[in-house]
């Protein structure tokens, strides 16, 4: 089991930049397709965006694409979420999230086998 750690959530003002990032440990890192996630007060966790295990392949939310940018660096063991034009509705837990197969980003919550603890991200308006 990998464990994932998240860092760099914040308060930023709408409109605003911030990056987060998840470190993970042990080897299998880069074996694994990951993906962020975030779960908003009272509503359910969304995929956010996903990326294949070498970098080469991302798909994003459509409340995102655009705006985020999925990164990953495999010799780091680390994945990374750039967040530009930050509006209010972005306000949430993120989560980082390990795929549970190799070849898929998939979108479903319930396919990813390893979690982050989460970071908070408020946009304030």
């Amino acid at each position: 089991q990998v464990q994932l750690v998240e860092s760099g959530g914040g308060l930023v003002q709408a409109g605003g930049s911030l990056s987060i990032s998840c470190a993970a440990s042990g080897r299998t890192f880069s074996v694994y397709p990951m993906a962020w996630f975030r779960q908003a007060p009272g509503k359910e966790r969304e995929f956010v965006a996903g990326i294949t295990s070498g970098g080469d392949s991302t798909s994003y939310g459509d409340s995102v694409k655009g705006r985020f940018t999925i990164s990953r660096d495999n010799a780091k063991n680390t994945l990374y979420l750039q967040m530009n034009s930050l509006k209010a509705e972005d306000t949430a837990v993120y989560y980082c999230a390990r795929s549970g197969a190799r070849y898929t980003v998939p979108r479903r919550e319930d396919l990813y086998d390893s979690w982050g603890q989460g970071t908070q991200v408020t946009v304030s308006s």
